[in-house]
């Protein structure tokens, strides 16, 4: 086929690109993901029965916030990652932002604490479980937001990989936060960043691999 032919085919196959398509993959992945992780967790670490009293506490409201912001600022920079050109710095540093959040809290619990109660804050009960418990429940979300992405347009695999997988890490947090007893700043901001970055180092290493186009 000759290059002027190939051209005027594409330009005549060429349409509108629908601006919508990367918020309905995104929220796809999301929906059919979080279903899958919230399922996957009643069934193998089930939902607590004093969730009720949980929720009385100001801390359980404060590990919600935390998962979710750290969520939607992932998932903000992930739907950017998935752009060729977006720039996406600032939400870079939203990403930063609860993390530095919780830091302080923690830093202000350990403070106060002596030796006996800075394990009891750092290390609670679950500290073994707990980052493996959310890179496990991130997986079918994992699989979404790659599904997502592979279906858009990123032009840095490894860095758009690494976001997706952070991006399910932080969103199985906070699926997981319906499990976890946990309520200790220190461990909040240690284990749970440890259950987003396994995913994350995943995703960086196999968005090379899934995401080329």
């Amino acid at each position: 086929m000759k290059t002027d032919d190939l051209i005027a085919m594409l330009a005549a196959g060429g349409g509108a690109v629908d601006a919508r398509a990367p918020r309905r993959r995104f929220a796809h992945a999301l929906g059919w993901g979080g279903i899958s992780a919230l399922l996957l967790m009643a069934v193998l670490m089930g939902v607590r029965s004093d969730l009720p009293v949980m929720a009385s506490e100001p801390m359980f409201w404060t590990k919600l916030a935390y998962c979710a912001a750290l969520a939607v600022a992932a998932l903000v920079l992930a739907a950017r990652m998935a752009r060729p050109g977006a720039r996406a710095a600032g939400w870079s540093m939203a990403l930063v932002l609860p993390l530095l959040a919780m830091w302080l809290l923690a830093a202000l619990a350990l403070n106060g604490a002596t030796g006996a109660e800075r394990d009891a804050l750092v290390f609670g009960t679950t500290w073994r479980a707990c980052a493996f418990s959310i890179a496990l429940l991130s997986l079918p979300l994992f699989a979404g937001f790659l599904w997502a992405m592979r279906g858009l347009a990123p032009t840095r695999p490894a860095l758009a990989g690494a976001t997706a997988g952070f991006l399910s890490g932080a969103a199985a947090a906070l699926i997981y936060s319906l499990h976890c007893p946990e309520l200790g700043a220190p461990f909040l901001g240690i284990w749970y960043p440890l259950g987003m970055l396994i995913p994350a180092a995943a995703g960086a290493i196999i968005g090379p691999r899934t995401l080329r186009w």
